[in-house]
């Protein structure tokens, strides 16, 4: 009795049209060309904080999270309002990408299409003609459903940069999600429903679970849950389940507000620093209302990561620059990205107060720097390098 008052708590409190949204949602369609894929053309539909909402307004004032999501398989990008309504209010800027919708696609141009928009977007963040410039945060999920959470196992390997993934639904890919899984080691959460057909978990998403080398990855299992209810209403996937055993026993509503209950506090933990929802997250998962899950870590435990603070003076810098922290580091990583993802510069061993970082034969440009100890992500930054 008490777990199903809870259950129902937890509904009202997380049910989409409760939440309290600080932004309206903003839209545009924008295509994107890869130069180093024969300058493969990737149209995407993105969604971002706006003080109106509508197509091609001004996006809100700040700097927001980038979240690349996938689609489903045959499924297109507008059977995921229910994730951009539930996000993008929250401080999140949404990118659909449109390609592989047919019924031969290639999740590896996906995976790769899905890495590629978070160096897109970076870069359109530093473009004063862009609508994003100087909107786009340090910090990025890739996420997806069905094929396109398979898809976005597959796209990590192709941007060490990316802070997080997250996933519902996820389908083996091919190549297979389940083997790439064990090169990832960013934080990971995979949440499944107990009653999904088509994708079933004991031969998806819990060998993906498995297989991750994340340091603190989490799986959740909706009870009761089915594989197309984590989308809006979509013909294709719905086609899919109809002779699918054992049917879904909640609603599509009932799920999506479970999914986001656990999905959204993840996601401020990670790419928000926010302590109170790790612990908002924690609570959750110990419920265990409406869910079932596993964790290799406890966010609890990791809180004291979002407690600190960074200081970096000068910034921008032409031959060194002094970090200070107000928490002293204790055998740190600290990793240097350019704007395409690739790692420039990673010094270990770290301890101490203050890190001074040399240019060394770095070029000029935009960077972002991860400082890390164990499992914690003590910070992450941008930095200006110039002449």
């Amino acid at each position: 009795m008490k777990k199903t008052v809870l259950l129902l708590l937890l509904l009202s409190f997380f049910s989409i049209s409760s939440w309290a949204q600080t932004y309206q949602v903003g839209h545009k369609q924008q295509t994107f060309i890869d130069a180093s894929r024969s300058n493969r053309s990737i149209t995407a539909e993105i969604y971002y904080p706006a003080a109106t909402a509508g197509d091609n307004v001004a996006i809100a004032a700040g700097q927001f999270p980038i979240l690349i999501f996938g689609h489903g398989f045959v499924m297109t990008w507008s059977a995921y309002a229910p994730e951009w309504n539930a996000l993008v209010p929250n401080g999140y800027i949404m990118v659909f990408p449109t390609t592989e919708t047919s019924f031969l696609p290639s999740h590896t141009n996906f995976g790769k299409d899905i890495a590629y928009l978070v160096s897109a977007m970076k870069i359109e963040g530093l473009n004063p003609s862009s609508t994003f410039f100087g909107a786009v945060g340090t910090t990025s999920a890739v996420l997806g459903h069905s094929m396109g959470a398979g898809s976005a196992f597959l796209a990590v390997q192709y941007d060490p940069s990316i802070t997080a993934l997250a996933t519902l639904a996820a389908a083996n890919t091919n190549p297979s999600s389940i083997a790439a899984a064990a090169g990832i080691t960013i934080p990971s959460i995979v949440i499944a429903a107990a009653n999904d057909c088509v994708a079933p978990p004991l031969d998806h998403q819990l060998p993906m679970y498995i297989a991750l080398s994340s340091a603190c990855k989490t799986y959740v299992s909706i009870t009761g849950g089915s594989h197309c209810q984590f989308a809006g209403s979509n013909t294709n996937c719905s086609l899919g389940e109809i002779t699918c055993s054992p049917q879904p026993t909640i609603n599509r509503n009932t799920q999506q507000a479970l999914t986001f209950s656990a999905l959204l506090p993840w996601l401020n933990y990670y790419l928000k620093n926010d302590a109170a929802s790790g612990t908002q997250f924690q609570n959750l998962i110990a419920a265990s209302s409406g869910i079932t899950s596993q964790q290799n870590c406890s966010l609890l435990a990791i809180l004291e990561a979002t407690q600190g603070t960074l200081s970096i003076s000068p910034n921008p810098f032409s031959a060194w620059t002094t970090m200070q922290t107000n928490q002293a580091l204790t055998n740190a990583t600290l990793t240097l990205y350019n704007i395409y993802g690739q790692i420039v510069m990673e010094r270990k061993n770290i301890n101490g107060n203050t890190i001074t970082l040399s240019r060394d034969n770095i070029s000029s440009g935009i960077y972002y720097l991860r400082i890390t100890e164990g499992i914690k992500i003590k910070a992450v930054n941008k930095v200006v390098i110039t002449n």
